[in-house]
């Protein structure tokens, strides 16, 4: 059992005060905080024995760049991502032109794959629709479907982050595995569907 549970709860207490919401005053801050300890060192205590005795991400400290790089990226992906949906929705003519686009992945881990396609459906305008786990693909809704570049761009962006900090097989930089389809064509994601 890991002797760890105690800075997990204290992390949670932590997105507690964070998820709550709060007013940015000391003493709102720290009530808030006394309040989300019990809940998250209850939680942390509880669930003890499924935390590994060695924290594989803490133990590396090369990471913590390719983690800052990653939410970065997200964040400045949101950012622009709310600007362009709020236009399109002002705009007297809706340019929307929506579709799906198959990406197909290098990550493997199920929690590299969770985190990418929750950072897709995250961003406004787009949307995680399905993962195919025999060709690795997310299939991908877009409110301009047009742009296959502009969708998959930060989608690699972030995998290439996301392969580094899950210690995936594949680096940055590897190209896309030609998955076969059942037609027999070979592809590496792009694919735009109308």
């Amino acid at each position: 059992m890991s002797r760890r549970w105690p800075l997990i709860g204290l992390a949670l207490a932590g997105l507690w005060v964070f998820v709550r919401g709060v007013d940015l005053t000391p003493i709102r801050l720290l009530e808030e905080f006394l309040i989300g300890l019990p809940v998250g060192l209850g939680i942390a205590f509880l669930f003890r024995r499924f935390y590994s005795d060695e924290p594989a991400l803490a133990q590396r400290v090369e990471v913590v760049p390719y983690i800052v790089l990653y939410l970065t990226t997200f964040f400045w992906e949101l950012l622009t991502a709310n600007i362009d949906v709020a236009r399109r929705t002002l705009s007297p003519s809706m340019p929307i032109d929506p579709g799906v686009v198959e990406v197909s992945l290098r990550v493997r881990t199920p929690v590299a794959i969770t985190t990418i396609a929750n950072s897709i459906t995250l961003t406004p305008g787009t949307l995680t629709m399905d993962y195919n786990d025999d060709t690795n693909t997310l299939y991908v809704h877009s409110i301009d479907g047009s742009d296959v570049e502009g969708i998959l761009e930060p989608i690699r962006r972030w995998e290439d982050y996301a392969l580094v900090i899950f210690d995936e097989e594949l680096k940055p930089g590897d190209p896309v595995p030609r998955v076969q389809t059942d037609g027999g064509n070979s592809e590496t994601g792009g694919e735009r569907h109308g």
